[in-house]
């Protein structure tokens, strides 16, 4: 079972999720940041805070499936 805590950052992080992967990036971002502040280390919601900060700079093309393409090591 789930601590309360870890609840509610699943919940954040799975809306974030879904906005995600409907190229609604700056509203996805606020999600992935809500679930950091209730837990501050949690790696997925740091790593697509960074990943929505790159789509908000670089837009991904019309046809792009929600696969997160690395460029660099």
């Amino acid at each position: 079972m789930l601590s309360p805590e870890m609840q509610q950052v699943l919940e954040y992080y799975n809306a974030g999720l879904a906005l995600y992967k409907k190229r609604q990036f700056a509203e996805a971002k606020t999600y992935f940041q809500k679930a950091l502040e209730v837990k501050p280390d949690d790696g997925p919601s740091a790593l697509y805070v960074e990943r929505c900060d790159h789509f908000l700079q670089n837009p991904p093309p019309a046809d792009w499936d929600g696969v997160f393409v690395m460029t660099t090591k």
